[in-house]
C-alpha cells in the first residue's frame, strides 16, 4: 500500500492511464479527498488534451531549446499538504491555564469548522473542474487519435494559425488556435458550422485555445470563428476571423 507521499507523484500517470489496477484504485481514493492533487489532474488533463492535439500540427523550430530552457523550473517534488502539531504541547502548559486552553479551543474548533466547509466546498469544485476538464480531454484525444482523423490548417485575418481536425466515424471535429489574443473584455470567441451558407452555433473557444465543436457534421461544410458579445450570438454579428472548408 503506497503512502499519500507517494500518492502524490501519480497524478500525471493517472491522467495518461498509465496505473495499474491496484495504484489506480488507491489514486481515485486519494483524489477524493485531496485538494492539491484535484489541481494537478485538472491541470494535467487540459495539457495531455494539447499534447494529443499536437500530433496533427508541425512543431516549431523553437520548442525542443524552449522546452529544456524550463524543464528545470518543473517542481519534482509532491505537495504539501499540511504540518502536523508537535506532540505533547498540552502537556507543558501550566494548570491553571487549563481553562483558558478549553475555552480558546472551542472557539478555534467553531473558527476551523467555517474554514473546513470553505475549504470542502473548494476541494468539491476542485474536482467537479478536474472530471470536467479529464471528461473534455478525453474528447479531445478521441477525435485528434481517430483512425479516420483528417486535418485543414489555415490563419486568422489576425495571423493566427488555426486547425480543424475531424473524425467521421466519431461525427466530431476539434478546432484549435495558436496565438490568438484575448477577445476583450465583454466579447468571446464564438464557433460556427457552415451548412450551405447557414452558421449553426456550435460552442465557445476557451482560453487555451481548443474546442470540440458541438453538434453533428453531417451537413456541415465548414467551420468559422467570430468575436461575439459575451453569452455568444444566434447568428454571427461580425466577419469570420477565419472559415475553414472541411474536407469532403
Amino acid at each position: 500500500m503506497k503512502h499519500d507521499d507517494e500518492l502524490h507523484t501519480l497524478t500525471a500517470a493517472y491522467v495518461m492511464d498509465a496505473l495499474g489496477p491496484g495504484e489506480h484504485e488507491a489514486f481515485s481514493r486519494h483524489f477524493a479527498r485531496c485538494q492539491p492533487c484535484s489541481g494537478d489532474v485538472a491541470e494535467f488533463s487540459e495539457t495531455a488534451g494539447r499534447l494529443a492535439a499536437a500530433v496533427a500540427l508541425v512543431p516549431p523550430p523553437q520548442m525542443k531549446g524552449a522546452v529544456l530552457a524550463r524543464i528545470e523550473t518543473v517542481r519534482q517534488l509532491p505537495p504539501r499538504v499540511g504540518v502536523r502539531r508537535a506532540a505533547g504541547f498540552l502537556d507543558r502548559l501550566p494548570r491553571r491555564a487549563g481553562a483558558f486552553v478549553v475555552a480558546a479551543s472551542l472557539a478555534g474548533a467553531a473558527l476551523f469548522g467555517g474554514v473546513a466547509l470553505h475549504q470542502s466546498g473548494q476541494a468539491d469544485r476542485a474536482r467537479q473542474e478536474a472530471g470536467q476538464a479529464e471528461a473534455r480531454s478525453q474528447e479531445l484525444r478521441a477525435v485528434v487519435t481517430a483512425p479516420d482523423a483528417r486535418t485543414v490548417h489555415g490563419r486568422t485575418s489576425g495571423g493566427a494559425a488555426a486547425t480543424v481536425i475531424t473524425s467521421p466515424a466519431r461525427d466530431r471535429a476539434v478546432f484549435l488556435t495558436e496565438r490568438l489574443p484575448a477577445p476583450g473584455a465583454g466579447m468571446t470567441y464564438q464557433l460556427w458550422l457552415a451548412e450551405h451558407g447557414t452558421m449553426r452555433p456550435a460552442g465557445f473557444l476557451t482560453g487555451d485555445g481548443a474546442a470540440v465543436l458541438a453538434g453533428d457534421l453531417h451537413r456541415a461544410t465548414a467551420v468559422g470563428l467570430t468575436l461575439e458579445p459575451a453569452g455568444g450570438s444566434a447568428r454571427p454579428t461580425t466577419t469570420p476571423l477565419v472559415l475553414l472548408a472541411l474536407p469532403g
